[in-house]
């Protein structure tokens, strides 16, 4: 039953068990959980830290964020208030967002809707009119205000300060003036943890590994909103899915995602953990999933170009690597790193692409084919020429490799580039012979083709 459905039923605040039932039958009950309630909370505020470091946790459910710095860079504040709303819709939760120049008038217009000021006179004016129990401070003292004729903050004011103060005490003036911006605001600003782990429980059981993505990106938000106030950068992630424990407990399904270059971008990170959960196979349901930040640097500072480099920039490159590997696997996308020996089928090795390792320079001058065939092709002999859908013509000088000796296989070969009649080029070779065989045909092989 939604609050409309109920409050149009004439359920309120306040009332018993028995008395909501009666009115509302179908009204389903659920007790308070002030532990998840004050978790959910911290999450919050750990994923609103990509927009400013100094976010306060305070009473009522209530976040403040201090995004004076933040404004231009987020391209105003109705843009920041959507990406606010935005961050909160992947936490699965809804809130009143409103802007004011003090913390705690922004969180008294948040109880009456979203309000947004920038000026002290306007938020002045809003807050005059809002009901006088909307301030924690005067809830106490409210049947002895009423009394008074008191019914708005605005005629609390107008109260004399020396009696209001003598009568209530100093924190309730204290209160009003942080909010109307007369008094300075002291907030004890959330500490984040030197590393970053985060775990969520799933609803129900999760048969399908595809199942896990909304809470894999619940948990990448609270990253990115960590790394930004950390001013960090990811190099690897590690998500972990919890299945059944007790007597039947079966070890967690361990995904390891390693980026080419650091980030924090919440974009390519959830898209690389979809890919790769698009690709599990689950042993058993999920009751719960883990994120962890395995590896983290300081996060490089954005780039200054004038002009931005064509076809992307290196960032942008990387990006595209890591999610073809985690869409492909990593035996999938390979690069090529050629090894210092003469012979093309040992110098032309491919290892995976996020594989760190020294690469050998090529040989300058010398021709070297696009495509390397795995294992060379024997060529058709006709009038004493190599034939390869027709004949081939020599359009290069011959390039004789001898190498070897030294781990037993020794190869002796010319190599030459040849051209076909449809002006098609291919790198050949033809194996010597020695003086002893040279009454056998030579024998040419099909090694590799030019684009």
């Amino acid at each position: 039953m939604t609050d409309s459905t109920a409050r149009a039923a004439g359920v309120r605040l306040g009332m018993k068990r028995g008395g909501v039932l009666t009115l509302s039958p179908e009204t389903e009950m659920h007790e308070r959980d002030a532990a998840r309630e004050a978790a959910a909370q911290r999450e919050v505020g750990v994923a609103l830290m990509r927009f400013s470091p100094e976010v306060a946790l305070l009473d009522e459910a209530t976040v403040v964020v201090e995004v004076g710095a933040s404004l231009r860079l987020f391209g105003g504040l109705l843009a920041l208030c959507r990406e606010v709303k935005n961050v909160l819709g992947t936490l699965g939760l809804t809130a009143r967002i409103s802007a004011a120049p003090t913390g705690q008038g922004g969180w008294l217009l948040a109880k009456f809707g979203n309000r947004r000021v920038l000026k002290l006179a306007s938020l002045e004016q809003r807050l005059a009119a809002l009901p006088m129990l909307a301030v924690p401070e005067v809830r106490p003292f409210g049947d002895w205000l009423s009394g008074l004729g008191c019914e708005t903050i605005a005629d609390i004011r107008r109260l004399p300060r020396a009696g209001l103060q003598r009568r209530c005490g100093e924190h309730l003036l204290d209160s009003l003036d942080r909010a109307f911006g007369t008094a300075p605001e002291l907030f004890d600003w959330l500490e984040l943890p030197p590393t970053f782990s985060a775990r969520i429980e799933m609803p129900d059981r999760l048969e399908d590994a595809d199942g896990a993505v909304f809470g894999a990106h619940r948990l990448i938000v609270q990253l990115c909103g960590w790394l930004c106030a950390k001013q960090l950068a990811v190099t690897s992630i590690r998500l972990l899915l919890e299945h059944e424990r007790g007597r039947a407990a079966i070890e967690p399904t361990t995904i390891d995602v390693a980026l080419g270059e650091p980030t924090w971008k919440e974009e390519h990170l959830v898209r690389l953990l979809k890919e790769r959960l698009h690709r599990i196979e689950l042993a058993a349901p999920v009751i719960a999933l883990r994120l962890d930040a395995s590896k983290v640097e300081s996060a490089a500072p954005a780039s200054d170009t004038l002009f931005p480099e064509p076809g992307g920039s290196k960032e942008d490159h990387a990006r595209l690597l890591e999610l073809l590997v985690a869409r492909l696997g990593e035996d999938n996308v390979l690069r090529p790193a050629p090894t210092a020996d003469h012979r093309p089928e040992v110098a032309n090795r491919w290892v995976p692409a996020t594989l760190k390792s020294k690469q050998e320079p090529l040989p300058l001058g010398l021709p070297r084919p696009t495509w390397m065939l795995d294992s060379p092709v024997r060529l058709l002999m006709r009038q004493h020429r190599p034939f390869y859908g027709s004949p081939l013509r020599m359009v290069s000088p011959g390039e004789r490799i001898e190498a070897g000796w030294f781990d037993g296989e020794l190869v002796t070969r010319d190599y030459f580039v040849a051209q076909a009649d449809d002006q098609s080029r291919y790198w050949i070779y033809r194996e010597r012979v020695s003086s002893r065989d040279a009454e056998e045909e030579q024998r040419w092989f099909l090694h590799g083709l030019f684009g």
